[in-house]
């Protein structure tokens, strides 16, 4: 069993053509059933999305066991063949748009989740208010939203098909909310021309006013802020403090 990935709290290890993620005892029982769950759930579209095999839990510690897709990342791609940059940005936002197209009745509801996330965030209560007024005055979508929609969780296999994989975070919501989400994470990682190319791109292909993807943005920092990365604090504040002038 080979390890290929360390994050905070988790371990990731290929064994044949199975991958196992390892929990410690920080994440909760409940977080990594409903990691499972959402993951089965989404299996059922027409998405290309890798099968989960099993739970289990060993001395206290929880796994989950999906089957291993055979590929290479979406944004190692992108770091080695830099002249295809437009072409798979291309790819990667016709994927999204297809993900939004699927109906999952059974996930989380975005809103809820946002207010939430709202609630548990450091700003102040005038703050805090503003954002959710905004979050109850977006369209109510029921559109598969995967919430950590970006290129490190695109897997191309050698026939060229499309894998999306962590589906965590998935719920069911409005899709201008998740692209506006993957434009924030773009930014997080200073890819500041690939999340402007990006939002273009996604906005041209849906008919979607680029005014509206950046009202979104405030409320998507808010939840993003309550991950309490240090490194991310000043940025995150500066686009939730836009709800005082817009």
């Amino acid at each position: 069993m080979e390890l290929i990935y360390t994050g905070v709290g988790k371990k990731v290890y290929h064994d044949g053509n199975k991958l196992i993620k390892s929990f410690d005892q920080t994440y909760s029982k409940a977080d990594i059933l409903n990691e499972a769950l959402n993951q089965a759930r989404v299996e059922a579209s027409t998405l290309n999305v890798p099968k989960i095999l099993g739970v289990s839990v060993t001395d206290g510690d929880w796994s989950l066991t999906w089957e291993y897709i055979e590929g290479e990342t979406l944004e190692s791609l992108m770091k080695k063949h830099p002249e295809k940059e437009d072409e798979y940005l291309g790819q990667f936002v016709d994927l999204q748009i297809r993900m939004s197209r699927e109906k999952v009745p059974l996930l989380g509801h975005l809103r809820d989740k946002m207010h939430a996330k709202i609630s548990a965030s450091s700003f102040p209560a005038s703050v805090r208010y503003d954002l959710h007024m905004r979050l109850d005055g977006l369209p109510r979508h029921v559109k598969l939203c995967h919430g950590d929609f970006q290129p490190s969780n695109i897997i191309i296999t050698k026939d060229g098909t499309p894998f999306i994989i962590d589906w965590s975070h998935a719920t069911q919501g409005n899709g201008s909310a998740d692209a506006a989400r993957t434009y924030l994470l773009f930014k997080l990682q200073g890819k500041d021309a690939l999340a402007e190319k990006y939002l273009k791109q996604f906005c041209l292909k849906t008919d979607t006013a680029v005014q509206y993807v950046q009202r979104i943005l405030p409320i998507v920092a808010a939840s993003q802020s309550v991950k309490k990365k240090p490194e991310e604090a000043e940025f995150l504040a500066k686009w939730v403090n836009v709800c005082d002038w817009q």
